[in-house]
């Protein structure tokens, strides 16, 4: 499955000039502009409620029981710089769900699409990328250091791109209809 995720389509990044005082930040890349113009005019609730389904087919199989009562009702948002867009969530019961009108989250993840990617992948490990600058975690420290840990200690590979495909997105979501949830 890492195999997957190391094919997986990315935009070609587009380095983005160094300018004084960031050299140490290590290389930046963003969305090429008519993909970050396109992406930044998504209604905010519909893209965060596409984005939570992939979170539970993908994510919450994967947290353990003391991560999901630590996440249970907190209000987590995830912007993706180089888009322009920002997906709101939260932990309720046993799922991600989306959420509407959130104007602070309790902790807000902030990179680009490229670095999120790069994260996934584990080419690239959270305090390297928060280090570096590359990754930013606002918000209550101990929701960030929750984050992170966790990301630390999922095992590889946590993704599976077929799970994604269109037919099992759709019966999952069925299924679940017909569980009343």
């Amino acid at each position: 499955m890492q195999d997957q995720l190391e094919r997986l389509p990315v935009p070609a990044p587009v380095p983005v000039p160094a300018t004084h005082g960031s050299s140490k930040a290590g290389p930046s890349y963003r969305l090429p502009e008519p993909l970050a113009d396109l992406l930044s005019k998504l209604p905010p609730y519909p893209a965060s409620w596409l984005f939570v389904q992939g979170l539970n087919r993908l994510l919450a199989p994967q947290l353990p029981d003391d991560v999901r009562r630590s996440l249970e009702g907190r209000s987590l948002r995830l912007r993706l710089l180089d888009a322009g867009i920002a997906f709101d969530f939260e932990w309720q019961g046993t799922v991600f769900v989306a959420e509407r009108y959130v104007d602070v989250p309790e902790l807000c993840i902030a990179a680009s699409v490229h670095d999120l990617m790069l994260l996934a992948r584990r080419q690239e490990d959270p305090d390297t990328l928060f280090f570096s600058r590359r990754l930013s975690l606002e918000g209550d420290t101990e929701l960030g250091l929750l984050f992170k840990n966790t990301l630390d200690a999922i095992e590889l590979p946590p993704f599976d791109l077929h799970a994604l495909g269109p037919r099992r997105v759709l019966a999952h979501l069925r299924d679940r209809g017909a569980r009343g949830g």
